[in-house]
């Protein structure tokens, strides 16, 4: 009889780490770029963005990989497409219930989660070839991956460009502004979401030099 392999094994935590490093869908292989550009301006839409796209992906995943056996080549993105959406519009149904200044403040971005190609590159590459514990934890790894950089670049960005993190007033309690600090206009600009991923992308590369094409 075959031995079961481990929930949390070396290879099934793989799933969970890489996409935090080496893998990160933003950093690393480029992708969901829109969202840091359109919702980091401040710390808290970023957190709630970070946690349901961890919340859609993984459940997603999950119940691709139950479907995979029984859904026909042919539909199959269909198919994919119609899972996410709906649990985009029950996250959306959960925030306006629950966090409704947030879902305002979000606004049209969640519904965008179901175009994320993070999210439908997950289910084709992965969800559809394996069983729903490592689907799973893909999804909940490729999101987090997803989320880490969205709530970093949204940090920096309130805080220098509104002195605030999460609405407190950093600058003001610091008495940042009675030496004659003026917040950074700059950083609440979508163009600079791109530049802090692109630091983010130069700190990361200088420290894994493995991440850097060879020519």
């Amino acid at each position: 009889m075959k031995e079961r392999e481990p929930l949390f094994s070396t290879k099934n935590l793989n799933l969970l780490r890489e996409p935090l490093n080496d893998s990160n869908p933003i950093t690393v292989q480029v992708l969901g770029i829109c969202s840091a550009l359109a919702v980091t301006v401040k710390l808290k839409p970023s957190v709630v963005m970070a946690i349901s796209v961890v919340a859609v992906l993984a459940v997603s995943n999950v119940v691709i990989s139950l479907l995979r056996k029984s859904i026909p080549p042919r539909i199959r993105i269909i198919v994919q497409l119609t899972v996410i959406a709906t649990m985009v519009i029950l996250v959306d149904e959960i925030l306006q219930a629950f966090a409704y200044d947030v879902s305002k403040q979000l606004s049209v971005f969640v519904g965008l989660i179901i175009t994320n190609c993070i999210i439908m590159g997950r289910l084709e590459a992965f969800a559809l070839a394996n069983k729903p514990w490592p689907a799973f934890l893909d999804g909940v790894g490729n999101a987090a991956g997803y989320g880490v950089i969205l709530i970093i670049v949204a940090f920096f960005r309130e805080l220098l460009g509104s002195g605030t993190v999460w609405g407190y007033p950093v600058f003001e309690k610091l008495g940042l502004y009675t030496t004659g600090y003026v917040n950074n206009g700059l950083m609440i600009l979508p163009p600079m979401a791109l530049i802090v991923v692109g630091i983010i992308i130069w700190v990361q590369r200088a420290k894994n030099r493995k991440l850097i094409e060879e020519k």
